[in-house]
């Protein structure tokens, strides 16, 4: 990785969630990635590193990487961050409501950005990537030849499709027209720890990721289980 660049992948929550710390070691800033389950963690990792925490990015609205009531169960997540550290919240403008409804969040709050921002955190460019499909409004994060990919690509899989929000013919192209066409050496750093490894390559995936060799639409809707 790019000397100077700060970066952290954590393992959080029963449901293999990764939150990720991305900053500036000369300038000690950071932001992080999908703030759940355990903020006092999260927190204490930043303050262990010596980082000031100067933002929270989310990839996408569901409770299990932004905090709310899911599946019987109330999770700490955004809500509580801003108790302890007042940031701003960089959400993409199609999640905007979604992320209001489940944690509570006011709009002066968050940021609600596009698919073409970049937000520098200390002198280190992280640019936003709209990648709908799982949900309308989620995004992965390119910084230094990386990306977040949240649950838009997994490590030999994907997101689903079958939740409120979803659009399978979205996460195709989110999946086919833009990842697929960053650099193969890029490193894939997933939502979600589904897989032996922490980490992947676009390349890697094009060549092992059933979700990413398919030709054509219909191919990957049936292999969803979606009528094409």
């Amino acid at each position: 990785m790019k000397e100077g660049l700060y970066f952290k992948q954590l393992a959080i929550g029963p449901m293999a969630n990764y939150v990720y710390l991305i900053g500036d070691q000369a300038e000690r800033k950071a932001v992080v990635v999908d703030p759940a389950w355990d903020i006092d963690a999260i927190l204490a990792q930043l303050d262990e590193d010596d980082m000031e925490l100067v933002g929270a990015l989310a990839t996408h609205y569901h409770p299990d990487h932004i905090g709310g009531d899911m599946m019987g169960q109330s999770i700490e997540g955004l809500d509580k961050l801003l108790e302890k550290r007042p940031v701003k919240i960089y959400i993409h403008k199609a999640e905007a409501p979604f992320v209001a409804h489940t944690t509570g969040l006011e709009s002066s709050d968050y940021v609600a950005v596009d698919g073409e921002t970049t937000l520098d955190v200390g002198k280190i460019p992280v640019r936003f990537l709209h990648t709908p499909g799982h949900t309308p409004g989620s995004q992965c994060f390119l910084v230094d030849g990386n990306v977040v990919s949240g649950d838009t690509l997994f490590i030999g899989a994907c997101g689903r499709v079958d939740l409120p929000g979803s659009n399978p013919e979205d996460l195709y192209y989110s999946l086919k027209q833009k990842l697929s066409a960053l650099p193969d050496d890029t490193v894939v750093y997933p939502g979600h720890n589904y897989a032996t490894d922490s980490s992947s390559t676009i390349g890697a995936e094009k060549k092992s990721n059933v979700f990413m060799r398919f030709e054509n639409l219909q191919q990957f809707l049936s292999m969803m289980g979606v009528a094409g």
